[in-house]
């Protein structure tokens, strides 16, 4: 019995590996990940594509195998329901699969608590509950989308050793390690979230420059209430990605440049708590279940003090910047966050940690 609870933690985890290849690109879907072991061995793998189609189960076992007799283990609970494609518990009694064993069960009520039901009418044995808080973690943009209909936000900054945000002599805080590790963090999220200022300060492209996740570069969307993003942008030049811009202010020859750009304009108010929750959850509407922040220390702030991110992770230099360090305001809150949880990666002398705030 502790051989096979083995196994399955075993196996779950390796599960959970796939899943991550395409967290943040599976679109409204949720990224799963299938591993398909016979005789103690992996024979086949699979995660939920780009843009959330074919599902992991079905990438792992449309294949020429024999998968008679052999288990299958999921990073959340297949599903039972015709959609665009049909139901994951399908192909797990077509291909012959002796046992399934999920981690968490799925949210949606077209598919939750039914693939046991389904499955063991076929006598296929069914578990789960396997790395469960874990998955709780790992699927929680999932779940807030689908039930309060906000997306997961997170952010990220960068301080030097003595806690300014800004270089006056250099416009770089961290060095190129660190900044490469952003790519990859980005290549998780399907949306960023910035500021018309930080966007005209820095004029950064906020894409994902590294080999193989260059298509992963999230959609863009940018809070500019009085309307004075500057039209040349870097982030103009990033072919096959939406942006969309939130204003206040109306300004009807700029947003004809803007819509020539692709741009999504929407006008609405930006005054209050109340007014920033619509903007999350228009987000979410349109599709972006992990949103990653990268903004001033201002904005930053802001969504910070009113509990609206749920990870930052924040990048440390191991220099002072002294006379040529700056905030635009205060960091109080910034330094009085305990950085306990320090990300194993080596970033030659910056250091990585990652907050959880709720």
């Amino acid at each position: 019995m502790e051989i096979n609870q083995n196994k399955s933690l075993l196996f779950t985890k390796l599960a959970f590996e796939q899943a991550k290849i395409n967290l943040g690109s599976t679109g409204t879907n949720p990224s799963v990940g299938c591993v398909v072991e016979k005789n103690g061995s992996v024979i086949s793998s699979g995660f939920t594509s780009l843009n959330g189609r074919p599902h992991a189960e079905y990438n792992a076992l449309n294949k020429n195998l024999d998968f008679k007799k052999s288990n299958i283990f999921i990073s959340l609970e297949p599903c039972s329901h015709y959609g665009k494609t049909s139901p994951c518990t399908n192909i797990i009694k077509k291909k012959g699969i002796r046992k399934v064993s999920f981690s968490i069960y799925d949210i949606d009520n077209r598919s939750k608590n039914l693939a046991k039901k389904i499955l063991n009418k076929k006598k296929i044995s069914v578990k789960s509950g396997f790395l469960n808080t874990y998955a709780k973690a790992f699927y929680k943009d999932y779940f807030l989308a689908r039930k309060k209909f906000l997306p997961l936000i997170d952010a990220k900054i960068a301080v030097s050793k003595d806690y300014f945000t800004k270089n006056k002599k250099d416009k770089k805080i961290t060095n190129k390690h660190s900044i490469k590790r952003v790519h990859l963090l980005r290549s998780k999220y399907n949306c960023i979230l910035s500021t018309s200022k930080t966007i005209n300060d820095d004029n950064a492209k906020l894409d994902c420059r590294i080999d193989g996740i260059t298509n992963k570069s999230p959609d863009i969307a940018i809070l500019d209430r009085n309307f004075s993003l500057k039209k040349n942008r870097n982030l103009f030049k990033i072919k096959n990605r939406k942006i969309i811009l939130f204003t206040s202010k109306s300004n009807k020859s700029k947003e004809l440049i803007f819509k020539r750009k692709g741009v999504k304009v929407v006008k609405l108010n930006m005054k209050n708590i109340n007014d920033y929750k619509k903007i999350f959850k228009l987000l979410n509407k349109f599709g972006y279940s992990r949103i990653f922040v990268e903004s001033g220390l201002v904005f930053l702030n802001f969504l910070i003090s009113n509990n609206f991110v749920n990870n930052l992770y924040v990048f440390k230099s191991n220099y002072r910047l002294g006379k040529f360090g700056s905030n635009n305001c205060s960091n109080k809150m910034i330094k009085n966050i305990k950085l306990k949880k320090k990300i194993k990666v080596n970033l030659f002398g910056n250091l990585l940690y990652e907050v959880n705030l709720k």
